[in-house]
């Protein structure tokens, strides 16, 4: 299928690069020039511009960071509306809000533009290894066309409900996220304080009910003091803010997620917004007596 691609970051280049792999033809944007480089020396096709990216494709997919970069995107002054023909396959695998998504879909549909919202759990390893958990909204057409694009990033594809009910379980999967990897630094810290071996208590507990993919892929980190990046502190400040959003509009309490957003929002402030999630280990550190 050819492909264009927008949006080549820490999950978006290895993404792309999985759908080469995979037999698919890319034509590739980025603001930063670098990852187009480096995919046009694998065989893609250099956009020149946004609108360029969705012209003789079948298929459009952008990797953004949030719900204005996919507004300005597709439906701004000069973004893929002004220049998609009828026909094209938008799939928005950002995390953004749930409205957004309802939005940019109904603007696009006015000019023959199909869209699935379509956000991935799994992080940067997931990405590079082609293991993505996709979470689609949309129509059942819309993504049966979408499938071998998903096979190529993913090892798992849901179709959840129409459209924005990908973004909405997307939300759900970052706040249960957040609270587990909480729950999972303040009982390491408990560990570490009444001096039993951390390598121990993971081995010991991995096989039972607190056993997690956060715990398999998290801890090492954690144990290695690692926190480059794989999904940033700031990124997960921005869907809890939009998880807190929507939930506000369904007059809902979500004290969890609002305790966690705190935590996250002063590693932030320290400093370590561009590190790794699993940080959050270093705020119970930080509060430790």
């Amino acid at each position: 299928m050819k492909v264009g691609f927008i949006g080549l970051g820490i999950m978006g280049k290895p993404m792309a690069i999985n759908l080469m792999k995979n037999g698919h033809e890319l034509k590739v944007y980025n603001r930063s020039k670098g990852s187009v480089e480096e995919l046009v020396s694998m065989g893609a096709t250099a956009a020149k511009s946004i609108g360029d990216a969705s012209l003789g494709v079948d298929a459009l997919i952008t990797m953004l960071p949030d719900s204005p970069d996919v507004r300005n995107v597709m439906i701004g002054e000069d973004g893929v509306l002004h220049h998609a023909a009828e026909g094209l396959l938008y799939i928005d695998m950002s995390s953004i809000l749930p409205e957004v998504s309802i939005e940019v879909g109904k603007k696009l549909a006015e000019k023959g533009i199909h869209m699935l919202d379509a956000p991935v759990s799994g992080g940067d390893l997931g990405a590079i290894a082609g293991t993505l958990a996709i979470m689609a909204g949309g129509t059942q057409e819309d993504f049966d066309r979408a499938i071998p694009l998903f096979e190529a990033m993913g090892s798992s594809h849901v179709l959840v409900g129409p459209l924005g009910s990908g973004n909405t379980c997307k939300l759900a999967n970052n706040m249960i996220v957040a609270g587990n990897l909480a729950i999972l630094s303040e009982a390491l810290i408990l560990c570490r304080k009444s001096g039993t071996d951390l390598s121990n208590v993971i081995n010991a507990i991995r096989g039972g009910s607190a056993g997690s993919a956060v715990l398999e892929t998290k801890t090492p980190k954690i144990l290695n003091e690692d926190y480059r990046p794989g999904f940033k502190v700031d990124l997960h400040i921005k869907d809890l803010r939009n998880a807190l959003k929507t939930g506000l509009k369904l007059d809902l309490d979500m004290p969890v997620t609002e305790m966690v957003m705190g935590m996250y929002k002063e590693l932030s402030e320290e400093g370590m917004g561009n590190d790794d999630h699993s940080s959050l280990f270093r705020y119970y550190e930080n509060h430790s007596r």
